[in-house]
């Protein structure tokens, strides 16, 4: 899938394959530093418990006569210590960013988030490559290669970044709710709508909505991930460019299928309808 790529000071549009513009603001030095503090002072609170464990375990450990620590204890406590430092400074990022979809503590409190080049959500494969290359921009020291290397790049890419093919953004949200809902929500490259099938269970789609089966077979698997980018989008877009892209696909599916749109039916729905078809009869394996 091709992406084209727009940048405009701490902004990156980018043009997906359904002429939708996703706009991201680029996190900055000073945004990122601040997240990176506060991971690095709760990892401290989380280091000072675990040698106040350590200092437990070491007083109830067995000890020789001489009142030291048996040889197999010592290299135990050695195995231990070494694991946990690698846990809560590789493992701590890693695990954090894949399981919450790109952020951190640290970056939950500053509103950012980690997000692959596309815009799309990243898996523990970004997150463990950039940072396992986070040892390289901390050298000498303080970050200085990382910083040095966000200076040289539009995107405020470290080294890591640059690996991944990841990048930082802020969080923003929505001007007005698009989902069916009210108050505030979050929108980020990592929120996507319900697949096509669950929208039809929240929608409680009609019988008279069910299309016919010879139709629907005259599309292709390449229609159904046309339809499925569309919805995944959808809360990326503004209310009047998601009513002209579902016009549009709607107009462009029921063509191939050699049948009239629906006059009463909102192309979403007929739109929901197709992909939801297509998986019961198999088109879409």
């Amino acid at each position: 899938m091709d992406f084209a790529e727009r940048h405009s000071h701490d902004q990156l549009t980018i043009d997906t394959p359904e002429q939708v513009s996703l706009r991201f603001p680029v996190a900055g030095i000073g945004s990122r530093f601040l997240a990176v503090l506060a991971d690095t002072l709760l990892q401290l609170v989380v280091y000072v418990a675990i040698v106040l464990v350590f200092v437990l375990l070491v007083s109830s450990a067995p000890k020789t006569t001489a009142g030291a620590l048996s040889r197999s204890g010592e290299k135990w406590l050695v195995a231990l210590l070494i694991l946990i430092h690698f846990v809560m400074y590789w493992g701590y990022f890693t695990l954090f960013e894949t399981l919450k979809n790109g952020q951190t503590p640290g970056k939950m409190f500053f509103k950012l988030r980690v997000i692959q080049d596309s815009g799309r959500q990243i898996t523990f494969f970004e997150a463990m490559t950039r940072n396992l290359i986070r040892v390289v921009d901390l050298l000498p020291g303080f970050y200085l290669t990382g910083v040095i290397t966000m200076l040289c790049n539009r995107q405020h890419k470290r080294l890591g970044d640059l690996a991944a093919g990841t990048l930082v953004v802020h969080e923003r949200k929505t001007e007005e709710p698009i989902w069916g809902g009210s108050g505030p929500r979050t929108i980020t490259a990592a929120t996507f709508a319900p697949s096509p099938a669950e929208t039809l269970l929240q929608n409680q789609l009609a019988p008279e909505l069910i299309l016919p089966a010879d139709a629907v077979a005259r599309l292709s698997v390449e229609d159904l991930s046309v339809i499925d980018r569309f919805f995944a989008r959808i809360l990326d877009m503004d209310l009047a460019t998601r009513a002209n892209i579902a016009a549009r696909l709607s107009v462009q599916m029921t063509a191939k299928m050699g049948m009239e749109m629906p006059a009463d039916v909102k192309p979403e729905r007929i739109l929901e309808a197709i992909a939801h078809q297509m998986r019961v009869q198999g088109s879409g394996r």
